[in-house]
């Protein structure tokens, strides 16, 4: 049973005080066994009177009459509240409800109890549905996309054939029908008594028999002119719904899928939702999730917020329409030269999902227009047809991969044309121009990095191009799209939000995607699946008036990527017009982790000033790098060697052994209990993650002369046979590696200590969690290592400059750090330090690790937590950053853009004064 169903229910049957918190948390989808334990008490913290407080979720408790806002305080005020990080707080009485979200900025809810269905959607998170604040505050979406969800399901139960390759496409546009018709019944397009929902549940029966054959002459009805109806013998309760466009939404919809009569239930529940307050840009996207098996249920994934959108196309076209307006004022010349600029604009999205762009794009414009209008004299003193819409649906494109999300962006940019319409116009001229349906959106169903965009898009002339609807190509060619009003210059925006896959997620097929669209001599190797559309993209913006943006992981400005995907971007004359600085990018589907990502505009390269946005301001600059740093256009490139004289960096130790040579404390434990003679071969093994949380973990280390008395203990024996077998049957370099099953494959150690250097690192901390381990320490590949580095070196690796190089030239893995020596340490630029700079800098770093020691056995991961950092190691810190800043330009650096300008800088000149570097093989 849906969520709204349920809750529905529950407050319709009488109030239980003693089961309403149970009842709650089973509309919201809580397991039997999370119940029992929360009524016998055992995982119920509560400490308030009548309370349930289930962990992680939710604190609630049933109030005395009249007292739900001291309950709810006490509720707030509760110690357990905080310790059990309870995400809502819900106290009622039975008569009044008030709740709030402690997580997130929603406002809270004070409402009478009966009403507390209307409000779902606040509570969603408890079902794990992660939704936006939009979605939340028209719940009708949520409502209308679980009920459709059911009705797509069990149409898919009742008609198997509807399931295959053949038929899911119909069943896909039998869908959008359905939309349509339950949007037009109650937006008055179908008028009069002639309403779908009612006419279905009139002329069908509850045993559904002839349900199918009802819609199907509906949709017969709705795709045939006034003036074939007669031959078409229609009955009368089908013969008064208007003609929709059989050229469009109800071309060859002749046939309809069988209901079962659970099918017409859900069916008639949808059509009761009032579908007048719909948004299109957001429906369209949940609608789409309704017809993916693998997305179905989780709301509002594939939604992108208005604001998100409006980060991309504001910058990209629309400001520039609105600072027109500005100086257009009330001048009837300029109003008239920047609505002819509007007919002439074409929004073009290849990667379209639902349509959500497009859809924002076409309402913002309409907004633009309907100030020019005004300003011109409105209502009062403009016809009806100066009045109407000059930006024709045909001028928004789209490429798409999924047929029914296709449909679907078609079907958006109508309903949102119509509401525009309502609103500028009036109701009544927007329902008497609606019908027949016009042309929409042209989307393409494809692959967008196996098409030509200039198929889709062309440039503006008297190409023909086949004219694509709601049912998809027409069959028809539509030359008067391609012309512009009057001759007007026509500009093409290009904007998204393409899919984000790393180089190890690709598909085999979406690789040689990347490699056709590169030339299959490039690297593509690392690049992120979304470098495909900048390139494509780049390409039609130096050979056509084009300007791009899109929404892309951070991925593509940092690491290996930078040097893969730019040079070539730049080398055609393009340059990063605007760009975002990274910013968190929430993922709305369940259990999606946040990814860092960034909004990039691409142009022609030219003398304009470029904008670079964070998250409470804009700056001009005059240029913007690869890593979008301003005024800055050097790529680092990686290299084998470290520029400055700085010791090698080399990767951990691999042990190719199929976990054999590992141990955990209680193995160590048990085998050197067993056999003590054992314990000269275990030694501790350092990673990334367990050095900085501090676990122990071990490892057998047996040097070459060792080997036979290794041996000779039964355990170790036992594990080195095992190891072998690993390797044989494993690649190229287990294989090499089977006649020595007692070691790892590389085997650096340190004679006196070793500096442990983490691959990966949580983005919140503000140095690089390095640290020196004894000369017995073993460190794995999970890490990199210095063996026997001098200690000033040290003091380097955990300073901001430091740490600002690496986020700049780093990768990362999703939105932590992600180290790498060729990238960050090799390139990292280090003015020539005299001895008396080495001594002072090994004083700081001696003064970091003893006030890291002052604080055992507390872990790196608690050291370093920006929250908790000790006073005195932040002192330390400090003082080591600011005798390393001083050297460089004899001052404390001001932020983090002055670090990188003189690092750049530095970089710039000792790599032009080094010489070039041969090939050879990596560093182990």
């Amino acid at each position: 049973m849906e969520i709204e169903e349920a809750v529905s229910e529950l407050v319709l049957q009488p109030f239980d005080p003693a089961e309403f918190a149970f009842q709650f948390l089973t509309a919201f989808g809580a397991k039997d066994t999370t119940l029992k334990r929360l009524r016998k008490g055992d995982s119920n913290a509560s400490d308030v009177a009548g309370g349930v407080l289930q962990r992680n979720n939710v604190h609630l408790a049933v109030a005395p009459a009249g007292q739900v806002g001291a309950t709810l305080a006490a509720l707030r005020a509760s110690a357990r509240t905080t310790a059990q990080r309870a995400k809502f707080l819900l106290a009622t009485d039975g008569v009044t409800v008030e709740a709030e979200d402690l997580v997130s900025n929603e406002a809270p809810i004070a409402c009478p109890y009966t009403e507390l269905p209307r409000h779902f959607g606040f509570f969603l998170p408890l079902a794990g549905i992660s939704t936006v604040k939009e979605i939340k505050n028209n719940p009708i979406d949520v409502k209308a996309t679980g009920r459709l969800n059911r009705l797509y399901v069990e149409l898919l139960k009742d008609n198997p054939d509807w399931a295959t390759e053949e038929k899911r496409a119909q069943l896909n546009q039998f869908m959008a029908q359905l939309i349509f018709c339950f949007f037009a019944e109650d937006t008055d397009i179908f008028h009069g008594s002639y309403k779908f929902t009612p006419t279905v549940d009139r002329m069908t029966s509850g045993q559904s028999d002839n349900t199918q054959a009802v819609i199907a002459e509906l949709f017969r009805a709705m795709g045939t002119r006034p003036e074939h109806r007669a031959a078409g013998r229609f009955p009368t309760w089908a013969d008064g719904f208007p003609y929709v466009n059989g050229g469009y939404l109800f071309s060859g919809a002749t046939d309809s899928p069988r209901f079962s009569r659970t099918a017409r239930a859900y069916l008639l529940r949808a059509g009761e939702l009032d579908w007048k307050e719909i948004n299109p840009d957001i429906f369209g996207s949940m609608i789409q999730a309704v017809a993916d098996d693998g997305e179905r249920g989780e709301l509002g994934m594939h939604y992108t917020s208005v604001p998100n959108i409006l980060k991309v196309l504001n910058p990209l076209f629309l400001d520039d329409l609105r600072e027109q307006l500005e100086v257009a004022g009330d001048g009837r010349q300029k109003l008239r030269n920047l609505r002819k600029r509007l007919a002439n604009i074409r929004v073009f999205d290849p990667a379209c999902g639902s349509g959500n762009f497009l859809v924002i794009a076409y309402k913002e414009m309409r907004k633009i227009e309907a100030e020019i209008v005004a300003r011109l004299g409105g209502e009062a003193n403009l016809k009806l047809e100066e009045r109407r819409s000059v930006i024709p649906l045909s001028n928004f494109y789209g490429i798409e991969i999924k047929g029914f999300a296709a449909e679907i962006a078609r079907l958006a940019l109508l309903i949102a044309e119509f509401q525009a319409d309502c609103l500028y116009l009036s109701q009544q001229e927007a329902r008497a121009m609606v019908l027949p349906l016009h042309k929409t959106g042209q989307i393409m169903v494809a692959n967008a990095l196996q098409i030509d965009w200039l198929e889709v898009c062309p440039p503006a002339s008297g190409t023909l191009t086949e004219e694509h609807d709601l049912a998809g190509p027409t069959g028809r060619f539509a030359l008067e799209d391609n012309l512009t009003s009057e001759g007007a210059a026509t500009q093409t925006f290009i904007c998204g939000n393409p899919p984000y896959l790393g180089g190890k997620s690709q598909s085999p097929e979406q690789k040689l995607d990347l490699e056709n669209t590169f030339g299959r001599h490039a690297k593509v190797g690392e690049l992120d699946y979304v470098a495909g559309w900048f390139k494509k993209a780049s390409e039609l913006v130096m050979s056509t008036p084009t300007r791009c943006a899109f929404v892309s992981t951070n991925s593509i400005n940092q690491g290996a990527q930078v040097n893969q995907l730019w040079p070539g971007i730049f080398g055609n004359g393009v340059e990063i017009s605007f760009a975002y600085e990274p910013f968190k990018w929430s993922n709305n589907a369940t259990n999606k982790a946040a990814v860092l990502c960034t909004i990039i505009g691409l142009s022609r390269r030219g003398a304009h000033k470029k904008k670079l946005y964070d998250d409470l301001s804009v700056r001009d600059v005059d240029h913007i790098g690869p890593y979008l740093i301003p005024n800055q256009t050097v790529i680092v490139e990686q290299s084998l060697r470290p520029i400055a004289s700085l010791p090698p960096m080399l990767t951990g130790n691999s042990p190719y052994d199929g976990g054999n040579l590992l141990l955990d404390s209680d193995e160590r434990e048990s085998l050197i209990l067993s056999f003590p003679e054992a314990l000269k071969f275990v030694r501790p093994l350092f990673g990334s993650s367990n050095y900085i949380a501090g676990q122990a973990r071990y490892c057998i280390w047996v040097e070459d002369e060792d080997v036979d008395a290794a041996i000779s203990i039964h355990p170790l024996q036992q594990r080195f046979l095992a190891v072998r077998r690993n390797r044989a049957s494993g690649g190229e370099v287990a294989k090499g590696l089977v006649n020595y099953p007692y070691r790892f494959r590389y085997t650096h150690t340190a004679k006196h200590y070793a500096v442990i250097v983490p691959r990966v690192s949580s983005e919140r901390r503000e140095f690089i969690p390095a640290g020196i381990l004894a000369r017995e320490a073993i460190i794995s590949d999970s890490a990199q290592a210095l063996y026997d580095a001098e200690t000033w070196v040290f003091s380097i690796l955990v300073s901001k400059m430091h740490m600002a190089w690496a986020k700049t030239t780093s990768g990362r893995l999703k939105s932590d750090l992600r180290y790498s020596s060729a990238l960050s340490y090799n390139t990292f630029p280090v003015p020539r330090l005299t001895d008396q700079n080495k001594a002072d800098l090994t004083r700081t770093a001696e003064n970091i690790l003893l006030a890291r020691e002052a604080h055992f056995p507390a872990t790196i991961a608690d050291l370093y937590d920006p929250d908790a950092m000790p006073d005195d190691l932040r002192r330390a810190h400090d003082e080591n950053d600011e005798v390393l800043e001083r050297i460089y330009i004899g001052r404390r650096f001001r932020n983090d853009t002055e670090r990188l300008e003189k690092l750049f800088e530095l970089y710039t000149k000792m790599t032009a004064e080094a010489p070039k570097a041969t090939k050879g093989s990596k560093a182990a």
